[in-house]
């Protein structure tokens, strides 16, 4: 994997990928965070050597390449999942790439299914902490230290300084956020009633597929984490109703205003 990672790296630095301060990795419904970027560059994951290319709608599979103030910043827009059948190596491969490329903050979106009883659909849910409940884990196997050490320290997940300033612009300009705690599993149904009911008792406020394979080895190579939620479904006993990837799409383009104010408002002043 480290000889694949330089030759991705290669192909970027040649195709003017410089200095980066920030990543963005984009979760469903969400891609268009990309658009508070200026001076783009677009490149498709399909013309990356040894990229994964994105198959789930909302997904666009593109890295962009731009500023936001005085920062550089590159964003994928599109995450990929294990339950598309990639496997954690590279599902988990874009981070390794950023990181490579001289990456040290990382800022991470999603949708994912409120099981707070004080959340409703269109929360923004700043994540604090998470339960990895996947049933592989990215750092399995042989472990190579050019990356990382073998046993990762997993105390602040998600970086508190981060979550401090986040929150501190948000409060300046009136927008509500929750915080919880997001619990990974595999997908690709929703749950049942009673896995929401799982997840409530193990003590996680929010429920999705993604996320914390790519946190887990960001800090497997010692990166900030800020991991953002938006809420687009409701796992709470008497609020479940049947819902589809569409109607999360749409919950989460209803916060998409808040949620690009908020980061793009924080990259400039972090």
């Amino acid at each position: 994997m480290y000889d694949k990672i330089q030759e991705t790296v290669k192909f970027l630095h040649n195709n003017e990928i410089g200095h980066i301060d920030y990543g963005i990795i984009m979760g469903t419904g969400l891609g268009s965070l990309a658009n508070i970027l200026d001076n783009q560059k677009v490149i498709p994951y399909a013309n990356i050597p040894h990229f994964p290319t994105s198959t789930v709608e909302g997904h666009s599979g593109n890295m962009i390449y731009g500023e936001i103030g005085d920062k550089k910043v590159l964003a994928l827009q599109g995450r990929f999942h294990f339950y598309e059948g990639w496997t954690m190596e590279q599902v988990t491969y874009p981070v390794r790439v950023l990181k490579s490329l001289g990456l040290d903050k990382l800022i991470l979106s999603n949708a994912s299914g409120g099981v707070n009883s004080d959340f409703s659909v269109g929360d923004i849910m700043i994540i604090s902490d998470h339960i990895n409940l996947m049933p592989e884990h990215p750092l399995r196997g042989k472990n190579d230290n050019r990356f990382g050490s073998r046993f990762v320290d997993m105390h602040e997940p998600y970086d508190k300084k981060m979550i401090e300033h986040i929150k501190k612009i948000a409060s300046i300009n009136s927008i509500e956020l929750k915080t919880g705690v997001y619990l990974a599993l595999q997908g690709p149904t929703f749950e049942t009633p009673a896995e929401y009911k799982m997840v409530r008792i193990l003590g996680a406020d929010a429920v999705g597929m993604s996320t914390v394979p790519e946190v887990i080895v960001a800090k497997h190579m010692g990166m900030k984490c800020l991991g953002i939620s938006v809420i687009t479904d409701l796992g709470i006993e008497g609020k479940i109703e049947s819902v589809s990837h569409e109607e999360v799409q749409k919950a989460a383009l209803k916060a998409e205003k808040p949620v690009c104010f908020l980061v793009e408002n924080f990259i400039k002043t972090f």
